[in-house]
């Protein structure tokens, strides 16, 4: 099967069935070679022709993808599919969609170069927020003129007027941005979703490494929604109590929602509270309290007591941080970047006022944290794009600054995917005064770079 190569996209269009019976036949080992060689921004494969697939069908693609984007990061995925044929991939891939999905062609078209500044009017709705909001930043990269909806009753609302948008995008993803491991909510808490019957198992499925690195980034609570935990063991027991032990370290606190005890013992509930593990009926009882908010630590931060120093390996990838954090500020406030100093040393901010900041973690091949600190004006200015307005809201301003930086740490995995180093990264973590921010950092040095956009100073800072 050979591609057609237009305005820079490469589309593959099978046809008929795509099975583990017939997929192979549409790519032979020649076809595969010559994909990875084609001097392409993306490379597509159209669902237009496909009446039906599965899985096994679709994995020869996918290893195609993964071939093409190691040898020359090429954008990957597919196109042209209604709504159904969208949803059963993100339902087959929903654990690694590291690859691309565009509704139409045309729709993948604007994410090229050749329609940079075509200006069009671009109405954007996705259930994720990461997503809209990175779908915004590139398409205002590209020149285009984005709109955000922030609801599914706001994009219903807003697409009815036909007259106003060149382009509606719903049902699209951008697989750089594809990691998702838990949900933050408003008052920096993250939240793991538990269910069935809990035993052993759950140390294996839990992911600890991420956990630990959130605890670094500053996250001090943690939720655990067991609205559908039916009952668990003693291994399950002895494996939250252990977490809650380690988390004191840090003075974090773990919470159970919505947990129900008639097929686990009480006693079970009580050792749990004796390590330190609260328990509240509904989520909201905690969420919409922002005294009881501020009292579990999503409002406040502690510091680590084992401190480590910045690496080698660290700052020879400092370059990679700095564009995709430079590159996206840029574009988001419309003023260059200058540097003023770069300095290895614990973080220091000489003025405090009127500063807002926001963390993220990353860990694999290498790990550490970004430590971005932005004047509100800044701040504000950046966020307008994905608001849709301008806001003196500061939880909105704290909410939407965390989608920012969270699309900074996209860039930085990618940047880094593209040197074969591997990252996984942290939820972003925001903090409305410097002092709960230094706090986490206190002792801790790393490479610190002052940056002046126009008259205003914004702090980058890379440390572990």
């Amino acid at each position: 099967m050979k591609p057609v190569l237009k305005n820079g996209i490469a589309v593959y269009s099978p046809q008929g069935f795509l099975d583990a019976n017939s997929s192979n036949a549409f790519m032979l080992i020649e076809d595969i070679e010559e994909a990875t060689n084609l001097k392409a921004e993306m490379i597509l494969v159209s669902l237009k022709k496909v009446a039906f697939f599965n899985r096994n069908g679709l994995d020869i693609f996918i290893k195609l993808f993964a071939k093409i984007r190691k040898k020359n990061q090429a954008m990957v995925g597919f196109c042209d599919y209604d709504k159904k044929k969208y949803e059963a991939i993100v339902r087959f891939f929903q654990d690694d969609l590291n690859f691309s999905l565009f509704k139409t062609l045309d729709i993948a078209y604007l994410f090229t170069s050749g329609f940079k500044n075509a200006n069009k009017r671009i109405l954007i709705y996705s259930s994720d927020k990461s997503q809209r909001s990175a779908m915004a930043i590139e398409l205002h990269d590209g020149g285009h003129n984005p709109t955000v909806a922030q609801s599914i009753e706001d994009f219903d609302k807003k697409k009815r007027n036909i007259d106003a948008y060149d382009y509606i995008i719903d049902s699209t993803f951008l697989g750089q941005m594809g990691q998702k491991v838990a949900t933050r909510v408003t008052g920096n808490a993250i939240i793991y979703t538990i269910t069935s019957y809990l035993d052993a198992e759950i140390g294996e499925q839990f992911n600890i490494e991420y956990h630990r690195n959130s605890l670094n980034v500053g996250f001090r609570l943690f939720i655990f929604d067991a609205y559908k935990v039916l009952s668990m063991n003693i291994h399950a027991l002895n494996f939250f109590s252990r977490l809650a032990s380690s988390a004191a370290e840090y003075n974090a606190s773990i919470c159970f929602v919505g947990m129900k005890f008639d097929k686990t013992p009480e006693a079970f509930k009580e050792t749990m509270e004796d390590a330190g593990i609260l328990f509240y009926s509904q989520m909201d009882d905690i969420l919409q309290n922002k005294e009881l908010l501020k009292e579990l630590g999503a409002s406040s931060s502690s510091n680590i007591k084992n401190k480590r120093v910045i690496n080698k390996e660290t700052i020879l990838e400092l370059p990679k941080f700095i564009d995709a954090t430079v590159a996206t500020l840029e574009m988001m406030t419309n003023a260059k970047a200058t540097k003023e100093a770069l300095n290895i040393r614990t973080l220091a901010i000489a003025d405090k006022k009127d500063k807002i900041a926001s963390s993220i973690g990353y860990y694999g091949d290498i790990d550490g944290m970004v430590i971005l600190v932005f004047p509100k004006e800044i701040a504000k200015k950046a966020c307008e794009l994905l608001i849709g307005e301008s806001t003196d809201d500061l939880e909105m301003i704290l909410d939407t600054l965390a989608e920012l930086v969270n699309i900074v740490g996209g860039k930085i995995k990618t940047l880094l995917s593209d040197e074969n180093i591997s990252v996984n990264i942290t939820l972003p973590r925001t903090y409305q005064d410097i002092d709960s921010l230094m706090e986490v950092v206190e002792g801790r040095k790393g490479v610190q770079v002052d940056l002046l956009f126009n008259d205003d100073k914004f702090l980058f800072f890379l440390t572990r």
